[in-house]
């Protein structure tokens, strides 16, 4: 499976693309696109679609790990939060790639084990566990978090859909839709619960 991170932005979108190999992960790419900031929103939003439909053709993920929306103190700032994060939501969908989407909280306990971890330590991680040279700038370090954070959850996914009765998330889910299977989206959406 490929999957590709990105973190979203009006000024720097970082994107990473991890294969899964087996229980391997391998680095398949990652970068950045940086925007200026004195451009009209609408030129920046426009140059996000056409090089992330760029780095879609390159790398034909199978799904797009993304950011859920977080509220911002600055309205304004996570409204071209949310306009950027449309964008590569349409992108995805464009190309006909599933879209997943993980709390920062949930990216960040999947990486290092703590929620609360700042972004040097999921640096650090991604940097250790994907074999990278260096540091990549902190959206593209972002983005691959995203990435690995999928492809590290899916097997579990994958896992309840099967066999509904294997875990306490799939017992509960039982209960909310009794005779009913569990299946992978009910999974993702009970996991999305227990990460807030």
């Amino acid at each position: 499976m490929i999957a590709l991170g990105v973190d979203p932005g009006t000024r720097r979108l970082g994107w990473g693309v991890v294969h899964r190999e087996g229980s391997r992960l391998v680095e398949l790419g990652h970068g950045i696109i940086a925007l200026d900031p004195k451009q009209p929103l609408a030129v920046r939003l426009h140059r996000i679609a056409d090089e992330l439909a760029e780095v879609i053709e390159a790398h034909r993920p199978d799904v797009g790990s993304v950011e859920t929306l977080f509220f911002n103190k600055d309205p304004q700032a996570a409204a071209k939060l949310g306009h950027a994060r449309g964008v590569v939501l349409f992108c995805l969908a464009r190309a006909g790639v599933e879209v997943v989407e993980y709390a920062p909280a949930r990216v960040k306990r999947t990486i290092t084990g703590n929620g609360q971890a700042d972004k040097r330590q999921v640096a650090l991680v991604m940097k250790a566990l994907l074999n990278l040279g260096q540091l990549p700038d902190a959206n593209a370090t972002d983005a691959l978090a995203l990435a690995v954070t999928h492809l590290r959850i899916e097997p579990l996914i994958a896992a309840l859909a099967s066999r509904p009765q294997a875990s306490a998330l799939a017992v509960l889910a039982a209960s909310r839709r009794p005779r009913r299977r569990l299946t992978a989206a009910a999974a993702r959406r009970l996991l999305g619960l227990a990460a807030r």
